[in-house]
């Protein structure tokens, strides 16, 4: 028999569903938090010159591969939980809630490890000089060390985002950014009695920045200040990890599939085209990035609502959700992305200085994926509210389709032309044109809404 769980006080007004804005608004604002944080990385580490802003690159790469398997912790409690508290049962939403932050902090012990052991290796896939393949692994074992940090924020966020609270992870975000920044000018720079660090530094001012939140977070969860409960039974079923492990591994897998998509395609390009326009691509990413945290955003509130409406049996207001979802990041997304595309040149200039083969990459990179920003938005937004009602072996499949064959394959083929640079960036709009079409086409059709039934919910919770 196990321990009873504290049923949650939920009052009527946390009860009811909410609105797109109220999801996304906050998700948006603390993503944009981290945006701006990797535009203040982005111009600190461009002092240390091409080499550094390739070597973050890089290990970013390396950590956002290491965590595919946390998407899928991540992909299995939003629609747990969402479900659970669409439907009422707050308790079995704290279970799972305690179930995920257990599954993840193991999951990312074993990450780190291997992060730590075989940086250098992993890092050396992206034909970079020895000075910046020693950075770049420098950057990637100080990131694995705080890797069960990271966990435990990515978890529990997804968890509070699910149940309808989008607020307290954004005040969480916006702390740990404020203290980050000047983090980073300390470790990165040597400042204020703090070692100099260079790339490296960045990872450390992370990491401890996070360290901070997450205890935080913690700390309140386990003081039951939020919606989700922090419960001390219950919460071990293997069904309720069985259920979690069976919605999330295709996240995983799509994540794994994804990273390696990026190795190839940043291969091609480090290892045929050079420093400079590895860098780029980069660089290019990061000043795109508040359009990429508005699509979060919508990706987020896409698959709350949808979890939450299935999980009340509302299954028109389900479908309602998710093309709302879709029609605001379109409409934002692409305003963004036009307004960057029109000051690329100024941008460009400005986060990297003197260097014009650099900065002629960058401008040529953010045209093309600043262009490709409405596309980017299916992907975000629909691909969200398949996941949120536990479709998630759809999106693998227009991953695999859409990066692995579509973008690579072009990138590959301009590679062996030897054609410029540009036409290996043009990949990109092949990959979001099929998989925008294969999204659309999934939710239109309306078979995500019987992937996961209230009767299997109700199984795990009995």
């Amino acid at each position: 028999m196990n321990e009873a769980a504290p049923e949650a006080e939920v009052s009527g007004e946390e009860a009811a569903r909410p609105g797109i804005w109220q999801l996304a608004l906050p998700s948006i604002l603390g993503n944009l938090s981290y945006s701006i944080v990797g535009m203040v990385q982005t111009k600190f580490v461009a002092e240390l010159g091409a080499q550094g802003l390739a070597a973050v690159g890089a290990g970013q790469r390396i950590f956002f591969a290491m965590q595919a398997i946390l998407m899928a912790v991540s992909a299995g409690t939003t629609a747990l939980v969402a479900r659970a508290w669409g439907a009422g049962d707050y308790t079995e939403a704290s279970r799972v809630t305690m179930a995920s932050l257990v599954l993840g902090a193991a999951l990312s012990l074993l990450i780190a490890v291997l992060g730590i052991v075989f940086a250098s290796p992993v890092a050396g896939v992206f034909g970079l000089d020895q000075i910046t393949l020693e950075m770049a692994a420098s950057n990637i074992r100080w990131l694995s060390a705080f890797n069960v940090v990271f966990a435990g924020t990515f978890v529990l966020s997804a968890a509070l985002r699910a149940s309808g609270d989008a607020w307290t992870p954004l005040w969480m975000s916006v702390g740990v950014n404020l203290l980050n920044i000047p983090l980073l000018y300390a470790f990165i720079f040597g400042r204020w009695g703090m070692p100099e660090m260079g790339v490296a530094g960045a990872a450390v001012a992370a990491g401890i920045s996070f360290s901070i939140g997450t205890g935080i977070l913690l700390v309140m969860w386990i003081r039951q200040k939020f919606r989700v409960k922090h419960v001390k039974g219950g919460w071990w079923r293997r069904e309720r990890l069985r259920r979690l492990l069976d919605i999330g591994y295709p996240a995983a897998l799509e994540q794994g599939v994804f990273q390696v998509g990026f190795f190839v395609f940043l291969m091609l390009i480090g290892n045929f085209y050079g420093t400079e326009a590895f860098a780029a691509y980069n660089i290019g990413v990061n000043l795109l990035a508040v359009c990429m945290t508005v699509g979060f955003g919508f990706s987020i509130a896409g698959s709350t609502l949808v979890g939450q409406n299935l999980g009340a049996n509302d299954h028109e207001a389900a479908a309602r959700s998710g093309w709302r979802s879709l029609f605001f990041a379109v409409l934002s997304m692409g305003g963004l992305g036009l307004l960057i595309i029109l000051f690329a040149q100024e941008l460009a200039l400005y986060f990297i200085g003197d260097a014009p083969l650099t900065v002629r990459h960058t401008v040529d990179f953010t045209y093309i994926l600043g262009a490709c920003m409405p596309l980017l938005a299916v992907d975000f937004a629909i691909g969200g509210a398949l996941r949120g009602a536990g479709d998630t072996r759809f999106p693998l499949l227009a991953t695999i389709l859409g990066l692995m064959v579509m973008r690579c394959g072009l990138a590959a083929l301009a590679t062996y032309l030897q054609l410029p640079v540009i036409y290996v960036y043009a990949a990109l709009v092949g990959d979001y044109v099929l998989k925008g079409v294969m999204l659309v086409w999934r939710f239109h059709r309306g078979k995500w809404k019987t992937v996961v039934t209230n009767e299997s919910i109700q199984r795990d919770h009995a």
